[in-house]
């Protein structure tokens, strides 16, 4: 297989810097969703809380909080989203 023909890396789908939303889907209690902007601004220093979108289920158990993020690199995505997907009040990132 030529270069011109192998598929692209994913992280030569991303322009850096490039404003990446993520989502994170959890129990609605509280400090979840404190938890997970720190978790942003921990990777992203310039993270704005001020953007975070918010979403309850129809039946008010869970949410979601989409975190748009500043991607700098592939390495700092996969830092993030292992950072996230590994806390217990994390059911879900996409």
């Amino acid at each position: 297989m030529n270069a011109s023909s192998s598929p692209a890396r994913a992280d030569e789908l991303i322009d850096y810097p490039s404003p990446f939303p993520i989502k994170v889907m959890g129990l609605n209690e509280d400090g979840f969703v404190h938890t997970m902007t720190q978790i942003a601004r921990k990777h992203d220093p310039s993270f704005d809380a001020a953007t975070v979108e918010l979403r309850d289920s129809s039946n008010g158990k869970y949410l979601s909080v989409t975190l748009t993020v500043t991607a700098t690199s592939r390495d700092q995505l996969d830092d993030l989203y292992r950072e996230l997907s590994g806390h217990p009040l994390a059911k879900y990132v996409l």
